[in-house]
C-alpha cells in the first residue's frame, strides 16, 4: 500500500479528514523551506504538497506566483526540489509528499528520469496542473513503474462525463479545485462542496481533497469534513511573506508564525466530524 494510501486509510479509521498544507521549494531560500518542511509532520500536516517553483504558474494567484518567484531566485531546480525531498526522508518515512507543478520543468527534465529519481527521493504523487489525461501518456507508464499516483484536478464545471474521463486516470486522491478560477482568491461555501461531493463519490472510491481558496482553520475543518482533506496553500504562504524583512529573507519569525498556524489549522480539522456523504 502506497503512504498516500495508507494515511487517508487511517485517517478514515480515526473518522477525521486530512490537513495538507502547502510550501513552495526553496521559498525564501532552501534551509528555512527545509526547515519547514521536516516541522510540519510535528505542526499537525497529515500529508504535505510542495510546490515546484515555476516560473509561469497559470493556475496559481499573485501569493504563490511570488512565492514560486522567490523560489526561483534563491536557486531552485527540479533536481534541487527532489534532494530537499530526500533530506526530509531521512527523519520521515511515513509522512506522505506530493509535488504539485507544471509540465514544461519536467520535460527538459525527462519524463522516464523524473518519475524514477521523485521516486528515489521519496516522492509519493505528482500534481502537474497543465498535463491533461488525453496527453498523459509520456508520464502515466514512468509514474506508474516508478509507484508514483498521479493526482488529478477536477473542478465544479466539469461535466459527469468528463469527470468519469479524468477520474479513470487518477490514482491516490482527487483533488477537487473548488472555485472556478486562480488560487488564493475567493472561497466556496459549505452548502457547494456538500453539493458537489456526491457527484465525485459517484465517480470515485478515491479520497477527494479540497483546495483553491481555503484560508482559516473553520474552512479547512469544514472541507476535511465534508470530504477528505483540506488543502491549505496561498494563507500559509501569505504569512510566510509577511516574516520576510526588507530584502526577502527570513526572519527568527518565519518558522514560528507558520508552524503556529498550521497547528491551529491541524486543532481544528481534528476537532471537526466527518459528514456522510
Amino acid at each position: 500500500m502506497s503512504r498516500i494510501a495508507a494515511r487517508f486509510k487511517t485517517l478514515a479509521t480515526q473518522g477525521r479528514g486530512a490537513l495538507i498544507p502547502y510550501l513552495e521549494a526553496f521559498d525564501p531560500d532552501l534551509e528555512t523551506s527545509l526547515a519547514l518542511l521536516k516541522a510540519m509532520p510535528a505542526a499537525g500536516a497529515d500529508l504535505i504538497e510542495v510546490g515546484m517553483p515555476f516560473s509561469d504558474p497559470s493556475a496559481d494567484g499573485p501569493v504563490i506566483q511570488l512565492a514560486a518567484r522567490r523560489g526561483l531566485k534563491a536557486g531552485a531546480t527540479v533536481a534541487g526540489v527532489l534532494k530537499m525531498i530526500a533530506a526530509f526522508r531521512e527523519q520521515d518515512q511515513e509522512t506522505p509528499i506530493i509535488l504539485m507543478g507544471y509540465l514544461n520543468p519536467v520535460e527538459a527534465y525527462g519524463h522516464a528520469r523524473f518519475c524514477t529519481d521523485a521516486a528515489k527521493a521519496g516522492v509519493d504523487g505528482l500534481i502537474l496542473v497543465d498535463l491533461p489525461p488525453e496527453e498523459a501518456d509520456i508520464l502515466e507508464q514512468p509514474a506508474q513503474d516508478a509507484g508514483l499516483d498521479i493526482i488529478r484536478l477536477v473542478a465544479p464545471t466539469t461535466s459527469d462525463e468528463r469527470l468519469r474521463y479524468v477520474l479513470s486516470h487518477a490514482s491516490g486522491f482527487v483533488y477537487y479545485v473548488s472555485i472556478t478560477g486562480i488560487t488564493g482568491t475567493r472561497t466556496a461555501s459549505a452548502e457547494a462542496l456538500q453539493e458537489a461531493l456526491p457527484r465525485l463519490r459517484a465517480a470515485t472510491d478515491l479520497p477527494v481533497a479540497i483546495g483553491f481558496g481555503i484560508r482559516t482553520p473553520e474552512q479547512a475543518a469544514t472541507a476535511a469534513g465534508i470530504a477528505d482533506g483540506a488543502v491549505v496553500a496561498s494563507a500559509l504562504l501569505s504569512t510566510l511573506a509577511d516574516t520576510l524583512d526588507a530584502d526577502g529573507k527570513a526572519t527568527d519569525q518565519t518558522l514560528p508564525r507558520v508552524l503556529n498556524q498550521i497547528k491551529d489549522l491541524a486543532t481544528a480539522v481534528r476537532a471537526g466530524e466527518k459528514k456522510a456523504g
